[in-house]
């Protein structure tokens, strides 16, 4: 059985950072698609952040130079790192990740990325940022 666990969220000023973590247990697939998501106040869900497990990586273009995911696959942990954050970045923050039947191939048109459908999901960590 697959869980989740996010981690490290929490309250910070604007231009400050936080780092979430998503520890993950049950999952042995040797192909597969990782992602953070994040629903704010009002708001859709909306993607984050992709690593397939060849770590390529792709980015929601409002994070993109400000968040970094990375995973240690030791440690079975997922990582977002976020910089600079903005008052737009208030939110429950989800990690979710998908096992892939095939080579990952990551961005738009291929199999990992935030368009992709997830399905296992964490709880959700929330990310308050104030200006």
């Amino acid at each position: 059985q697959v869980q989740l666990v996010e981690s490290g969220g929490g309250s910070v000023q604007a231009g400050g950072s936080l780092r979430l973590s998503c520890a993950g247990s049950g999952y042995t697939y040797s192909s597969y698609c990782m992602g953070w998501f994040r629903q704010g106040p009002g708001k859709e869900r909306e993607g984050v952040a992709t690593i397939d497990s060849d770590g390529s990586t792709s980015y929601a273009a409002s994070v993109k130079g400000r968040f970094t995911i990375s995973e240690d696959n030791a440690k079975n942990t997922l990582y977002l790192q976020m910089n600079s954050l903005k008052p737009e970045d208030t939110a429950m923050y989800y990690c979710a990740a998908q096992p892939l039947g095939v080579a990952p191939i990551s961005g738009p048109g291929g199999n990992c990325y935030t368009g992709v459908d997830f399905d296992d999901w964490g709880q959700g960590t929330q990310v308050t940022v104030s200006s």
